[in-house]
């Protein structure tokens, strides 16, 4: 549609007037106005292949898509002398972009009051700051890396605090049998709606990570090893109660957890890391995926 519209101003142009001998062309408004256009058409582009459909995305590409013609409209007029009685072009280069710019500040009002609440909903996954090449691209939640810092950080709070610090370990049962029967691209969808999962069964204190694979690892501040524990518990209990369907049959998996849960003492992260990992391994036990 944009382009198309495009298109139509720059014929519309073209048959109402004449084109400038290059003489005329003045080179800083070429490459001001023209240049301005390129990087609307790229911030449009970038706004639909990054943003899902909905009412924000609909207003923030309308307010680019008018300022895009207001430009482009703007640098048609530095090639094409239209007639002295023509003074549409005049609105066509100011009124798209003054509509433009309202819209889309509106669209970024909303665009801001959407942040926040999804902010609010990544505390859980992103504790303390904010770097997205730490965070694992499937699930998606804070891999490894970003863990271990989370805990260097909070084992230093807890042993001058006092507090109590625990964390949990958990991966799923026969989890390897679940990507040879439905592939990996199952699996995948396996991880992230597990992930969502656990995520809602958080506090907001509380970071969840994923350490490997089906391996996740959740950090619980100000947490004894009892109440870490009974979280566990009913984290089992909520991966074994859910009804996950498979994406092209829709067969039901009965999916069940190994946890694992320790209390951190006087170690650094890597220590404490290892001790909950074997842990969890002595944890495991073999069970079905399927009834």
């Amino acid at each position: 549609m944009l382009v198309s519209t495009a298109c139509g101003l720059l014929v519309a142009y073209a048959m109402a007037g004449e084109f400038k001998p290059l003489g005329q062309w003045s080179a800083a408004d070429v490459v001001g106005e023209g240049g301005s256009c390129v990087l609307a058409f790229v911030w449009l582009c970038l706004m639909l292949k990054s943003r899902p459909a909905g009412r924000v995305t609909q207003l923030l590409t309308t307010g680019l898509g008018l300022m895009f013609l207001a430009w482009w409209a703007d640098c048609l007029d530095e090639f094409i002398a239209l007639p002295d009685a023509f003074y549409w072009d005049h609105w066509l280069e100011s009124a798209p972009m003054v509509i433009g710019v309202l819209v889309l500040t509106y669209g970024l009002y909303h665009w801001h009051h959407e942040q926040l609440a999804i902010s609010a909903q990544l505390q859980k996954r992103e504790r303390l700051f904010r770097e997205h090449l730490a965070f694992d691209h499937l699930t998606p939640l804070a891999g490894a890396r970003y863990l271990k810092k989370q805990l260097a950080i909070c084992l230093k709070q807890s042993q001058q605090k006092g507090d109590a610090l625990s964390l949990i370990a958990f991966d799923l049962n026969g989890f390897d049998a679940i990507n040879q029967c439905y592939g990996h691209s199952e699996g995948d969808a396996v991880l992230q709606a597990v992930s969502q999962l656990v995520l809602l069964n958080l506090r907001q204190q509380d970071l969840l990570c994923r350490l490997a694979g089906d391996r996740f690892v959740i950090l619980l501040p100000s947490t004894s090893e009892k109440q870490a524990q009974i979280m566990a518990a009913e984290l089992t209990e909520s991966i074994e109660c859910f009804a996950y369907k498979t994406q092209n049959v829709g067969e039901r998996l009965y999916l069940k957890a190994a946890t694992a849960v320790v209390k951190a003492g006087d170690e650094d992260q890597q220590q404490l890391l290892q001790r909950l990992n074997i842990a969890l391994t002595n944890s495991k036990q073999p069970i079905a995926l399927r009834a």
